[in-house]
């Protein structure tokens, strides 16, 4: 072990890098051992939890320091090492040159041959080659022992000082796009061998440890909160790729660099822990040109292992059968968008592809604004003109959006609402939204460009900030869950459509959420400072919402009041327990504890949260539960209240919660198939009879929907598509090059594959086959990217998988020309041959696309005798186009597509076919395109023979 024999003296060391991974495990190492314990990092939030959080222990009784540091400035460095050297009493017994840049490959899948790649160059070299010269360098003075040229002789008591550089066995062996990080490791080799014969006259000895590859995902922030171990990332392909049988931990390289620091007669040497990697890459490059060499002269190799080299796999999904299946003849606007899955429920399947409907049904074209998400797929008097934006849902559509390899969607709608479309409404976690985005897609230009906006936008909520309490408060309403107990309880019974205001679980998780997200977005850009104040705004929600939103008689989090009046009090809790208190797992809030884990035994309880049919938002001890308030004015039908009805919004935020609690928290309160059951559960709320169509709340006692009015079909206030990728399928997105695989459920799901899922620039697949009967390629847990499989297992476990990102593909818009936001929108505007009602007109130009029959969407024409129709679209000025989308209707009643159509002109003031046309056939319930000849006009119509008797809708034309 560490000598460190004459505890009343501490040996001292400097650690760079040592705030997370390899690093880490080193610093407690030498802690363990007596050691006092310098540590430089250029991570300001994993500094702070190791050195605070992990490591407290030493730090509290000031045996462990740390400070910021940028490798990358000589003069900072020799700055820090001072602090360091004051800290450590003047004396430096040991240094370790850990810190460095770790991505072994150029970024954004570049290669040598693109000359972007040369400052990354320079950051290798400088970060990995003359970090560890100038680190050392500036620790001498604290190092040197006697001048051994004028001595002969000196105290061989103890080992003496000693530089160990961190390299890598990439030094030895190199795989394609590697230079940079290849050449600054193999240069610390010779940095080492120098330095051992320069400082042997100082008494000081140098050498260098090379790991392998070695899995350090438990040892950082993020696997201390998920609980994640070494043993969960060791995988098949580990055994296949070391002699010892598995991948490196930690604790490997920190024995050796043990060794070294008492090893006093060893200097000028590389250790290579590698299990054994570059002898076995070596036999495996020479065996697998043999195999290739076999296989292209026709022979077979002899004990050739499938699993040995990656393997490329057919599909196993027919993905163009599927969409033909799901959405008939608009399958084109599928096909190369969505994620595939199936399962062996046969209902969450059917449902996920319908929540892909829903998806596309909701889609806004805006024009030269791009897409929004919508809430409902018409107009409703409380949206956000002209666009019909509303922001309460805004989470569940970007995670819905991030499963889409078509990014656009999501993208645009992000930039409408940071750029002005978040009105706030509504209480909303948008900032959390755009880093749930991120690590999807990675794509950091994409996350950070409204980063300024993002932090006015959070900052706007000071004015829903009690700084007495530390807390955010909001009307129920406005939080978008109208009739809750505190604005019932506000009214004393009689009423709850507004007031109550009160501090809520629910706004204060968003904004703990989108503080932690700001601060991990502003590190991506390196603002440091941002990081640190929205960080340090994070832990304040996080322990007032523990301190005072949590009631340890009902055993779970709950609102205060913020008003005062004749029947409620300000900060007295409301009297009764809603789903709302489980929001807080949905943001990974609450600390790691039984007596909080403890809140969710209400969420099983049919006499509490769990209705037969739904989760309820309140339970039925309470004494308005269900009490119906408020009727449609028109139809005399119930409307929307939160007092007991099942919301699929809730129902969505705690199933995520409880995925969360289920992924990585310590608790023996729900199980996998409680996780299951409530998702089968929720699923069977989509379902009207036979058919599919999703409502705004539900009766939780007896079923069905409540509001039914004539907004409410295929309302999307949820979310359904994330569910399944993150809980079922258990992808668990990360930021950092890591591929989680978790899936949460139990013998019941006996299949299932996610196929072409888009994760950090590639197609993934993620398969569970319990026997291997359903796809023929093994019992058990396989995980693809790009058609590649890159790990199994036989068991059901959680897979962390080294997974490098790819080059992100960017986006294409083309820009619709013929989008009217309203009717009172000037120019473009529309005119048609009959059923020339203003709304009627509009709706065929309003960017809308659906052929749900539960709501009528397009221009109607009349039953005419004349079968040629018309709808012409008028722009403000000649405008060029040259192609066209166009939507029809068809019921097999008495809507029905037309038998013909043409784009036309006017000509010497008659209308004509526009030159050049190749048109589609018609499609019917589905997008009909035409391309022609581009010209700049002001005028153009869409004339079209309609079957005798019948009616045309048309849905939606575009012009481009």
């Amino acid at each position: 072990m560490l000598d460190n024999t004459n505890p009343s003296v501490a040996k001292t060391a400097i650690i760079s890098g040592g705030a997370r991974g390899i690093g880490r495990c080193i610093v407690r190492r030498f802690l363990e051992r007596g050691y006092k314990v310098f540590i430089f990092d250029i991570d300001e939030e994993e500094l702070k939890h190791t050195t605070t959080v992990h490591l407290k222990q030493y730090y509290d009784k000031k045996q462990l320091s740390s400070a910021i540091c940028n490798l990358r400035s000589v003069d900072e460095i020799r700055e820090k090492v001072k602090e360091a050297a004051d800290f450590l009493g003047g004396r430096i017994e040991v240094v370790v040159n850990n810190g460095g840049i770790a991505a072994p490959t150029w970024k954004d899948g570049k290669a040598m041959d693109d000359l972007e790649t040369f400052p990354q160059w320079q950051a290798y070299i400088e970060t990995n080659l003359t970090a560890p010269f100038a680190v050392s360098q500036a620790c001498l003075p604290y190092m040197k022992l006697e001048d051994k040229t004028e001595s002969h002789h000196h105290d061989n008591s103890d080992a003496g000082p000693v530089v160990i550089h961190i390299g890598s066995f990439r030094a030895e062996m190199s795989d394609p796009n590697q230079e940079g990080y290849a050449s600054s490791k193999a240069g610390q080799i010779g940095l080492m061998h120098s330095m051992a014969i320069s400082l042997s006259r100082w008494g000081i000895r140098c050498n260098l440890v090379a790991p392998g590859r070695i899995k350090v995902a438990h040892e950082c922030k993020d696997g201390d909160e998920k609980g994640i171990e070494w043993a969960h990332q060791n995988e098949e392909k580990d055994v296949d790729d070391h002699a010892t049988n598995r991948a490196g931990r930690p604790k490997d390289i920190a024995d050796a660099v043990e060794y070294l620091v008492n090893a006093g007669f060893v200097t000028g040497q590389a250790i290579t822990v590698d299990g054994g990697a570059v002898r076995t890459n070596v036999f495996s490059m020479l065996y697998s040109s043999l195999f290739l060499l076999a296989v292209q002269s026709g022979l077979t190799v002899k004990g050739a292992k499938a699993s040995s080299s990656p393997s490329h796999e057919k599909r196993a999904l027919d993905t163009s059968a599927i969409a033909t299946k799901y959405f008939g003849n608009d399958a084109p606007w599928y096909k190369d968008r969505i994620a595939y899955f199936e399962c062996s429920d046969s209902q969450i399947t059917d449902v996920y592809y319908y929540r892909w409907k829903i998806f596309r049904a909701h889609q806004r074209d805006l024009g030269a604004k791009g897409y929004i998400s919508t809430e409902f797929l018409d107009d409703v008097s409380w949206q956000l003109e002209p666009w019909a934006s509303l922001n309460d849902a805004t989470g569940f559509h970007v995670a819905e959006g991030r499963w889409n390899r078509d990014r656009r969607f999501k993208d645009d709608y992000l930039t409408h609402m940071l750029t002005g479309g978040d009105d706030r409404h509504f209480t909303d976690y948008i900032q959390d939204s755009v880093w749930g985005s991120y690590l999807v897609d990675n794509d950091v230009p994409s996350a950070t460009k409204y980063l300024d906006q993002m932090k006015t936008l959070y900052n706007q909520w000071v004015d829903h900030f009690d700084s007495s309490k530390g807390l955010y408060w909001v009307e129920p309403l406005l939080d978008a869950t109208e009739y809750t107990i505190s604005s019932i309880d506000a009214s004393g019974g009689k009423d709850g459509f507004t007031g109550g205001d009160a501090f809520r679980p629910s706004v204060n998780s968003y904004m703990y959420a989108n503080a932690r997200a700001l601060a991990k977005l502003a590190g991506l850009v390196g603002q440091t400072s941002v990081t640190t104040d929205y960080n340090s705004r994070a832990a304040a929600i996080k322990s007032n919402v523990q301190k005072s939103l949590w009631n340890s008689t009902l055993s779970h989090f709950i609102d205060r009041y913020k008003v005062s009046n004749d029947y409620v009090k300000y900060w007295e809790p409301i009297r009764g327990r809603e789903l709302v208190g489980i929001l807080p797992w949905t943001f990974d809030l609450p600390d790691n504890s039984s007596e909080y884990a403890s809140s969710w035994k209400h969420l099983l309880n049919p006499n509490e949260l769990a209705g037969a049919k739904g989760l309820r938002t309140v339970e039925p001890s309470y004494q308005y539960y269900m009490k119906q308030y408020r009727y449609d004015a028109a139809s005399g039908r119930r409307e929307c209240q939160w007092n007991g009805p099942a919301w699929p919004f809730q129902i969505t935020q705690a199933l995520l919660g409880m995925s969360n609690l289920l992924d990585h928290y310590s608790q023996n309160v729900v199980t996998n198939s409680d996780y299951i059951k409530l998702l089968k559960q929720y699923t069977q709320i989509h379902y009207n009879g036979a058919s599919l169509n999703l409502q705004e709340d539900y009766d939780p006692d007896n079923g069905g929907a409540i509001v039914g009015l004539a907004r409410s079909p295929h309302y999307f206030h949820s979310g359904y598509i994330d569910l399944i990728m993150t809980g079922l399928v258990g992808i668990r997105p990360r930021a950092d090059d890591f591929l989680e695989i978790n899936p949460l459920i139990t013998s019941d799901i006996k299949y299932f594959r996610a196929e072409e899922v888009p994760y950090h620039g590639t197609n993934i697949v993620v398969q569970w086959d319990a026997d291997g009967s359903r796809y023929n390629q093994g019992a058990g847990l396989r995980v693809e990217r790009d058609g590649v499989v890159i790990a199994t297992s036989p068991t059901l476990k959680r897979l962390v998988i080294p997974f490098q990102k790819k080059a992100i593909i960017g986006i294409t818009r083309p820009i619709a020309k013929s989008i009217q936001l309203q009717t009172t929108t000037t120019y473009p505007y529309g005119n048609a041959s009959s059923g020339t009602n203003i709304d009627n007109v509009h709706d065929a130009i309003d960017g809308r696309v659906w052929f749900f029959p539960e709501l009528a969407n397009g221009w109607n024409s009349d039953v005419n005798s004349a079968t040629t129709q018309w709808y012409t679209v008028t722009f403000e000025s000649a405008t060029q186009i040259s192609r066209a989308e166009i939507a029809f209707f068809d019921n097999g009643n008495d809507f029905k597509a037309p038998t013909a159509y043409s784009v036309q002109v006017l000509s010497n003031g008659k209308w004509v076919d526009v030159a050049g046309q190749k048109k589609d056939a018609v499609v019917a319930n589905g997008i009909t395109n035409v391309q022609f000849t581009a010209t700049s006009i002001a005028q153009v119509r869409l004339a079209i023979t309609q079957p005798a008797g019948k009616r045309t809708r048309l849905v939606e034309v575009k012009y481009f």
